[in-house]
């Protein structure tokens, strides 16, 4: 009872002397991300070891760090640097400020004197080279010019004394990557000086390391002065000497880089004179350096080879003598400059005696000479590519290959003398080169004429397994000259055997027969009676037109027709109705022809000769006329215009069918009616004057009609190249209009608000996107009905959904046919697929659960990155079981 009373005094009291509770001020807070540098000294106080601290750097190296934060972490990396004895710890701690020094946003000026300041006390010379490749990373993001880049340099050049070749190696690419390209030459342009000016003579002092004992040093010297030619700095021709003498280097690594450096001194200075060593004859540099280069050709490493075969292709100033001696394994008077009768009259005049016929061989030369030491041009240069094309590595056969071409194109004697050796290479082992000798042989048919010989040997890669290496020789042939008309017959002999090997070339090879019937005309007409089986007498019975052998061979004499007016006269009367049977379904390959006393074929040829540039133009103007007539109606309910519609899509799809030229055009602008016909169908008086139960099936047409006007507009964005901003603002239109009618047919049909507020804020989002895609092409939208949802744009954000669909509703009925600008240049993708038929007799067996290869022959059209953006989709027929 006490206790119950002494609680009830206490609560009487508090709520006596209670003060009335005032609100306490919010406190601020402030948010900030951990300290990485905090971070990092925590763990590196931690570490009682230096495997423990190399194994907290290791992990530091996997996080990111944020630009703000890099200084703080590498003035404590530097803190721990000074503390550390051991060299693996320096060593990662030297890496991880190279790689802090690349961070976006960070300026590494500030630490420059920091990393240079530890150069000095460094004794590890791991560290140092570690320490030497950051300054690096740190002076590459310099501007050029700067003095901190003067200033590495001066510290590069300090520690090219030491001993260890890594620190030397770093060293030189820093002078190659951060030397003065504008720094001046020695007196009278003879060569460098150490110092000029102040200024650092960086390439003089990299070619003294041309020299270097260590192999790894001389090769980052050659790549430190290519660096320098890369920057913009001109080579002096002094150092071509020293070049050449590292082109017999023991190191493969050196040889490489030599080869390299022969070439671009070759490229400087290709008419400057050079002697010839142990003669007085004198030769221009680029001759030089190509037999040197071509002596490479013969060295001991596949990849030194490689790069000389590579090197050759682009020497497209050597003389023709040299080059054509490159073909040819024997020596040409030991490739000394002959003397002529006068000279050698001169000379012995001069000698003051001659032979009396007295003595013993007393008119024999004075002089021994050994031809190995009085070349013009090294002996290895000799047969350069034959050497090449007979190599062991496949690898060089194909860099020889495309050095001949290179080299082939820029004259076309050599190619001539090229030709043989090409056409052998079709022989090889490996499909890659023989694919690439198809290739270079196309490059440079311009040049060439292929005899019988050469052809029979060509014509043999057609039994190859090989759809690539087939289809690669049809091309050649396609722009191959050949000399006599058994060239011609022998040609289409082996493509019709072709034809019977492999069906699926069907395609290729008509088409190589009409590019090679095209090209040969004269060649081809003595060869006519009997391709086509005619007899001056006697009537032949009439080939079958389902036979591919003979569609190939009309497809060659119908071409060459088309430059031999005398053609057709040796025509039969069944030739006349297989050409305008062809020419209706063969058109891209049997051309247009004056086929003179025929009825049936004058009529066609009026047609043909139609379809020239004046038919393009007026098929132009009827496209753009089609166009006008329809702009003509005022709104989607305008009396008759469904009629035009459907008139003018049936005009549009029979002009792309008779034109080619304007087939993508005209496809084009019939979808895009055809969206506004299914539009203009779906707002008809009958929809929207009806309640919804009334009308369920038009409703339902009404959204199958939205569907496909959404479809339509993605295939006219995606599968349409050649679109212009204005066009694909006025595709993206009509999406907009399908939007708004699916949201208004969502909102008669669909009870419940919330699924009718979300689709109303997804349809103004759609709004703004449009807006913002194409702000510049509003002012081209005026009047239609994106440009009146804008001006509605405020009072469509505030009111409620049952009001926007109401304003959609009537904007959408009350909105005119947006006009479209007739496109300039317009394909449309396609894709067809010759093989698989599907109706094969030999359905392919394959376990289940393994894959199994299938060949497709398609035919792809207009299509940007087939390799990238085309897929093979699989459909199953499902099969009725008896």
């Amino acid at each position: 009872m006490a206790a119950h009373l002494k609680k009830r005094v206490y609560e009487e009291f508090t709520r006596v002397v209670q003060i009335p509770h005032e609100e306490a001020p919010a406190k601020k807070l402030r948010l900030s991300k951990p300290s990485k540098s905090a971070a990092l000294h925590i763990d590196l106080c931690k570490a009682a070891n230096s495997t423990d601290a190399l194994q907290y750097l290791l992990q530091f190296a996997r996080k990111p760090v944020e630009a703000e934060s890099v200084e703080g972490v590498i003035r404590i990396l530097l803190e721990h640097y000074y503390k550390e004895t051991d060299n693996s710890v320096r060593l990662k701690i030297a890496s991880l400020l190279g790689l802090l020094s690349k961070t976006k946003g960070f300026n590494p000026d500030c630490v420059v004197d920091d990393v240079i300041n530890t150069l000095g006390n460094e004794k590890s010379h791991q560290v140092l080279a570690q320490l030497l490749d950051t300054l690096l990373v740190i002076g590459t993001q310099l501007p050029e010019g700067a003095a901190v880049r003067r200033r590495l340099v001066e510290v590069a050049c300090k520690l090219l004394s030491d001993t260890y070749f890594g620190v030397r190696n770093k060293c030189l690419q820093l002078l190659g990557c951060l030397g003065m390209v504008d720094a001046p030459l020695g007196k009278d342009g003879e060569g460098p000086s150490s110092s000029i000016g102040g200024v650092r003579d960086v390439p003089n002092i990299i070619s003294n390391y041309f020299t270097d004992q260590e192999p790894r040093v001389r090769t980052a010297a050659l790549k430190a002065m290519l660096q320098l030619h890369e920057r913009g700095m001109k080579i002096h021709q002094i150092i071509y000497e020293q070049a050449c003498r590292l082109l017999s280097d023991d190191y493969e690594q050196v040889r490489s880089a030599a080869v390299q450096m022969v070439w671009v001194l070759s490229q400087l200075y290709p008419e400057s004179i050079v002697p010839i060593p142990s003669s007085n004859e004198e030769i221009r540099l680029v001759d030089d350096a190509f037999g040197k280069i071509s002596h490479m050709i013969s060295d001991g490493s596949w990849m030194v080879r490689v790069q000389a075969a590579k090197t050759l292709g682009s020497m497209l100033q050597v003389s023709p003598h040299f080059l054509e001696q490159t073909l040819d394994k024997k020596l040409m008077s030991d490739l000394r400059r002959k003397r002529t009768a006068h000279e050698r009259a001169k000379e012995l005049f001069a000698s003051g005696e001659f032979s009396s016929g007295r003595k013993w061989a007393d008119d024999a030369p004075k002089e021994r000479l050994n031809s190995n030491t009085v070349n013009l041009i090294a002996s290895g240069a000799c047969g350069a590519f034959v050497h090449g094309l007979e190599d062991e590595m496949f690898e060089v056969r194909i860099a020889a290959v495309e050095a001949l071409c290179q080299l082939a194109r820029s004259s076309p004697s050599f190619a001539e003398k090229c030709l043989d050796f090409l056409v052998d290479m079709f022989n090889d082992e490996i499909e890659e080169v023989r694919l690439q000798s198809i290739h270079v042989l196309r490059e440079i048919s311009t040049h060439i004429t292929l005899r019988e010989d050469q052809l029979d040997t060509v014509l043999a890669v057609l039994e190859d397994s090989s759809r690539d290496i087939r289809e690669a020789l049809h091309e050649l042939l396609c722009y191959t000259n050949v000399s006599t008309k058994e060239c011609i017959q022998l040609a289409l002999l082996d493509l019709l055997k072709n034809l019977n090997k492999y069906p699926t070339d069907r395609n290729s090879v008509w088409k190589c027969l009409k590019f090679l019937g095209s090209r040969h005309p004269t060649l081809v007409l003595p060869l006519v009676p009997e391709l086509l089986s005619t007899h001056p007498y006697f009537d032949t019975p009439e080939p079958d037109m389902d036979d591919p052998a003979y569609i190939a061979v009309l497809v060659l004499v119908f071409n060459a027709a088309k430059s031999c007016p005398t053609m057709p006269a040796l025509f039969s009367d069944h030739t006349f109705r297989h050409y305008a049977y062809l020419r209706d379904s063969l058109s891209h390959l049997v051309p247009p022809l004056r086929l003179l006393g025929r009825k049936q074929v004058y009529s066609l040829d009026s047609l043909d000769s139609g379809c020239g540039s004046g038919s393009v133009e007026s098929a132009k103007l009827f496209l753009q006329q089609s166009l006008n007539r329809v702009s003509t109606i005022q709104n989607l309910e305008t009396p008759g215009a469904p009629d035009l519609l459907n008139f003018t899509i049936r005009d549009l799809q029979r002009l792309g069918e008779l034109q080619t030229e304007l087939a993508g055009a005209a496809d084009f602008c019939a979808t895009y009616l055809r969206c506004q016909l299914l539009l203009m169908k779906a707002l008809q008086d009958k929809l929207w004057n009806m309640a919804v139960p009334l009308c369920l099936k038009q409703n339902v047409t009404a959204t199958a009609a939205a569907q496909q006007i959404l479809e339509e507009t993605y295939k006219l964005e995606f599968l349409y190249s050649g679109l212009e901003s204005r066009q694909v603002a006025t595709v993206h239109h009509v999406r907009l209009q399908a939007k708004a009618l699916q949201l208004v047919l969502t909102a008669r049909s669909r009870p419940g608000m919330d699924l009718l507020i979300s689709s109303c804020e997804k349809f103004l989002q759609e709004i703004e996107c449009f807006q913002r895609m194409f702000l510049t092409q509003l002012p081209h939208l005026q009047d239609s009905f994106v440009d009146k949802l804008l001006e509605l744009m405020p009072r469509l954000s505030s009111c409620k959904p049952v009001e926007l669909v109401k304003i959609l509703q009537t904007t959408l009925r009350q909105s005119g046919l947006l006009q479209l600008r007739l496109p300039e240049q317009i394909h449309r993708a396609t894709a067809t697929i010759i093989e698989p038929t599907g109706e094969s007799d030999n359905p392919l067996r394959f376990t289940s659960g393994l894959v199994v290869a299938l060949d497709i022959d398609a035919t792809l059209e207009h299509v940007q990155d087939p390799q990238d953006k085309v897929k093979v989709q699989r459909v199953l027929k499902a099969s009725a079981k008896m």
